[in-house]
């Protein structure tokens, strides 16, 4: 993995990045962050069925390819002469299972004793650097989203509260470690609801159930979390499905989660009356 020198190195020499693109606004902002720190070209691979087609309008080129097609994405890159790219955006866990990989995708999955979101990307990563193409830290660009220490959204939580806090916390860093998933949903010192593979909204939905209109999901990251490919992120439809499914405090990692949309989000829970919090 480059080291934060190395990064600002190739930041400051970079006119051209490339964006891997999935679902959602993620890649959006990292295009127009990208473009405001100066990046003159963006070259985005974008995913049939799952990217925003406004990439198109924020992209120098776009080539659109197919879950798996791995030897597609790096000869896109080749040609447009690109040494530094950014994975933004999730891929829907249905469309995981419709896998098709080209010969490219097959040889590499072939050597994974493991297969799970951090050794599919950490090979694709190495992949890239055999080709040329550093991968940045999908932060890079939107440092002024992370997540502060302390409530920054919504009403003061009960002083009582911070000990579901410390709790969920404990119990997320755990799960965490074991690769189960990054949130759980708690109340009054008791687990409602784990996030596994199914997404974090169905962890709220089941754990907002059981609690019944005052439960708190806390959502962390990994130990040794690799930031090239995965990050915590909390964005509007976090806020819209906590106050559809009774999830009344969101806790999340301070300086390693996303707020996606920060102002947007802050608003929101203003609105709604879910408090915000970052716990260090």
């Amino acid at each position: 993995m480059i080291t934060k020198n190395q990064k600002k190195s190739i930041l400051e020499s970079a006119d051209r990045l490339g964006i891997i693109a999935g679902r959602g606004v993620y890649p959006l902002l990292v295009a127009k962050g990208a473009r405001r720190s100066g990046v003159e070209k963006i070259f985005s691979v974008c995913f049939v069925s799952e990217t925003d087609h406004q990439m198109e309008t924020l992209s120098t080129a776009v080539e659109w390819i197919r879950v798996g097609q791995l030897s597609k994405l790096i000869q896109f890159f080749k040609k447009n002469e690109v040494n530094t790219a950014i994975m933004a955006g999730g891929i829907a866990p249905s469309h995981l299972f419709e896998l098709r990989p080209d010969l490219r995708a097959i040889l590499l999955l072939a050597k994974l004793k493991e297969r799970n979101a951090h050794t599919i990307f950490g090979a694709i990563a190495q992949e890239l650097e055999k080709n040329g193409v550093i991968l940045l830290n999908a932060t890079t660009f939107l440092e002024d989203q992370l997540a502060p220490s302390g409530q920054f959204g919504g009403p003061q939580i009960k002083k009582r509260y911070w000990e579901d806090v410390e709790f969920g916390f404990k119990i997320a860093k755990e799960i965490a470690r074991l690769d189960i998933g990054q949130s759980v949903v708690v109340k009054n010192g008791t687990v409602l609801s784990v996030e596994a593979f199914e997404g974090t909204d169905e962890a709220m939905k089941r754990g907002g159930e059981l609690g019944r209109g005052s439960a708190m999901l806390v959502k962390v990251s990994k130990p040794n979390q690799d930031f090239r490919f995965d990050v915590p992120v909390i964005g509007i439809k976090t806020i819209e499905s906590a106050q559809r499914f009774g999830i009344g405090t969101i806790v999340c990692e301070s300086a390693k989660t996303l707020i996606l949309e920060k102002e947007k989000v802050v608003s929101l829970a203003d609105q709604t009356k879910t408090s915000l919090i970052g716990f260090p």
